[in-house]
């Protein structure tokens, strides 16, 4: 299969599963999957009102499950192919794992015309932390400096 069949396979595969979710009303329409080699090692779609856990995007689950298929807490020479473009979350957490691109079907507009709108997060972001809908307020302890420290010193630590 050459690459512009794959990526239309994957993506549609991602479609499937945000289907599936959506019917089960596990949550909202959104499928991901993760590949590596053409393999699909990890895939997922909203669990949010399931398992009541506003972390279980489609594209979270289908990363955790990926690592778990890896060993690893990064997504080196992975794609993964979602339903829709991520929010400001599911970015989050692909910047962390690192895959090497990230493909999507629709857009956050579509997304937004569907009920799923997370264009307030990216405002929020702009505003100063104290002055968020929800206040982010700093409250400085010096014991959290010093586990910084012994990080910085830990001879045996995983950078990431």
């Amino acid at each position: 299969m050459e690459k512009a069949q794959q990526h239309e396979f994957f993506l549609k595969r991602a479609i499937e599963l945000s289907t599936v979710g959506s019917v089960k009303g596990a949550g909202g329409p959104f499928g991901a999957v993760v590949v590596r080699d053409g393999k699909i090692i990890g895939e997922g779609y909203n669990q949010v009102t399931l398992l009541n856990d506003p972390s279980a995007h489609a594209e979270i689950v289908a990363i955790r499950e990926a690592c778990k298929s890896l060993d690893n807490f990064q997504l080196d020479g992975c794609i993964i192919y979602t339903s829709c473009e991520p929010c400001p979350m599911c970015l989050g957490a692909i910047y962390w794992a690192r895959p090497e691109k990230v493909y999507y079907a629709s857009t956050k507009f579509d997304a937004a015309d569907a009920g799923f709108d997370d264009a307030f997060i990216y405002e929020e972001l702009k505003i100063a932390p104290p002055d968020r809908s929800v206040p982010f307020l700093y409250a400085p302890q010096p014991e959290a400096l010093e586990v910084f420290k012994l990080w910085k010193k830990n001879p045996d630590k995983i950078s990431y």
